[in-house]
């Protein structure tokens, strides 16, 4: 993965769009002052640049100084903010309702305290309908500070009633940042460590979440309370691999945007998130009919203008569309069809380098890497897991693992013997680092070690071994969790009748369908 870029002034250029960078243009030309020349300059030669060079950006523009170039970047960054504020957008709530603030404020000041409060109503109503309960408070507590200092005639009951207003927005707020912080830290734990590793994993995870949960009542939550709620349970049973509960809680995830469907507009990445999270529980339980069904949805949200509206929606949806869309084809097990989505995906990874976390690259690098296994291209699998082992990260120690035991695995497919000695001890040594080694992990390291002294037709049988013993262990969670990362069990049954893995895949895939269809006609 090449170097970012940390200019915070270059990734905004970058991040800006055709229209946005005309309006940029109209806007700084209004005043033509020498300063505003300055920053159309630098921002000229910002936007052809291809990687933030301060050296060549002072050449490219000799007026300009180096003493003078920390000054500019700052006012052209300012602009531009400004510039792209005044761009009208509709469906962002949050800038409609800071904006009636505003007016509210500046109405205020001038001593217009009933037209003040005539928009503080509108707002209260407005972020009332759109679930925005943190507007609404700074609402009330605008309306209470004009109360309290202007005879305004209709304070009546109204001390009252904003009090309890008030005290009610802070009762549902609490409990919004209580179930927020856990659904993060649950998150934050997923993403550092992976599924629970031990029973010292579950035990502390059970313990935190337990201690963590607030008590609550569901039929008087709010969207954003129970969307917390949700993404809690959802990362809990994540993490302990009861997927009955992942998918239970997923599906809820969703049907809350789906029975409030304005907050698709409000809050697309949470829904966008709650899909993949759903898709996610329907292939780790292997659920294609569903599976399919969702797929088809997340697809026709993707033409949506809520999915296309903003950068960050848009980068979001290509991301989670598409690790569904390879998940499609392992099920299926047509991994050669699924390398088709690759170079797409390349140019999207390079398009969108500057605004993609290191955690979704390396997802999709393990993802290309398992299609390439699957079809068989154990070069091309190795290119992708070193991107992975080279991309040095202290996030999701479980796939960084994973990728050096499929490294390796790869190195055996191609008869790399000279290596293998050394990348067993290696491999072996970062896993146990990194308290990831399980009993399936040492029966794989066990039998390659062994296997280099077996006779040709001594090693079917030594991979039927294996084979049977690993399936025993998969009714175990923690270590079936081996099997969520790499299908081992079913490149044993390649290497046993000497396909390809994706062949075993597909016949899975095929069997399976013949069961479902079976089903239905009785």
């Amino acid at each position: 993965m090449p170097n970012r870029s940390t200019d915070n002034l270059f990734q905004l250029v970058k991040s800006m769009q055709k229209g946005e960078k005309r309006n940029f243009k109209l806007y700084v030309q209004r005043n033509a002052a020498d300063d505003n020349l300055k920053i159309i300059q630098l921002f000229d030669a910002l936007e052809k640049m291809h990687e933030y060079d301060e050296v060549g950006l002072l050449k490219k523009i000799p007026s300009l100084s180096k003493a003078q170039l920390s000054n500019t970047k700052a006012h052209l960054y300012k602009q531009i903010l400004s510039s792209l504020r005044l761009l009208k957008d509709d469906d962002n709530i949050d800038i409609q309702l800071h904006e009636q603030m505003d007016f509210a404020k500046i109405l205020y000041n001038k001593g217009l305290y009933f037209q003040s409060l005539k928009i503080l109503d509108k707002i209260k109503e407005l972020a009332k309908a759109t679930n925005q309960a943190t507007f609404q408070l700074q609402a009330v507590i605008f309306e209470k500070k004009i109360e309290t200092l202007h005879i305004t005639h209709s304070i009546g009951n109204r001390a009252e009633a904003l009090s309890h207003e008030s005290d009610s927005l802070n009762s549902h707020l609490h409990l919004v940042g209580k179930l927020s912080n856990l659904a993060l830290q649950l998150y934050g734990w997923y993403i550092e460590h992976g599924h629970a590793r031990d029973k010292k994993d579950v035990h502390a995870m059970k313990a935190f979440f337990e201690t963590n949960l607030p008590p609550y009542r569901l039929q008087e939550m709010g969207f954003y309370e129970k969307l917390y709620l949700y993404q809690s349970y959802c990362w809990y049973g994540f993490i302990l691999q009861d997927l009955l509960m992942y998918y239970r809680y997923t599906k809820k995830w969703v049907a809350l945007f789906e029975d409030v469907p304005q907050m698709q507009l409000i809050e697309p990445g949470q829904y966008i998130r709650g899909l993949h999270n759903l898709l996610s529980a329907h292939f780790n339980l292997s659920n294609y009919d569903k599976f399919a069904i969702d797929l088809q949805k997340f697809e026709s949200f993707a033409e949506s203008p809520a999915a296309t509206n903003t950068q960050n929606a848009a980068i979001q949806t290509f991301v989670y569309l598409h690790i569904a869309k390879i998940n499609k084809h392992f099920l299926e097990g047509t991994f050669t069809e699924g390398l088709e989505l690759v170079p797409y995906i390349e140019e999207q990874l390079a398009a969108y380098e500057l605004h993609l976390d290191k955690h979704r690259v390396l997802i999709f690098y393990y993802k290309i890497a398992c299609l390439y296994f699957g079809s068989g291209d154990n070069e091309k699998t190795i290119d992708y897991l070193n991107k992975i082992i080279n991309l040095k990260v202290s996030l999701r120690t479980d796939l960084q693992c994973y990728a050096r035991l499929l490294h390796l695995i790869a190195h055996y497919e191609l008869g790399n013997y000279d290596l293998l000695e050394y990348l067993i001890k290696s491999v072996y040594r970062f896993m146990a680092k990194m308290n990831n080694l399980s009993i399936v992990e040492e029966e794989v390291f066990k039998f390659i070690r062994k296997s280099f002294s077996l006779s040709p037709q001594k090693l079917t049988p030594a991979f039927k071994s294996l084979k049977d013993k690993l399936e025993r262990l998969e009714a175990n969670p923690l270590e079936s969790r081996s099997f969520m990362y790499l299908d081992i069990i079913g490149w044993l049954e390649s290497k046993i009748i000497n396909v390809p893995v994706q062949e075993i895949r597909h016949r899975r895939f095929l069997e399976g369908r013949k069961h479902v269809q079976g089903q239905k006609v009785r």
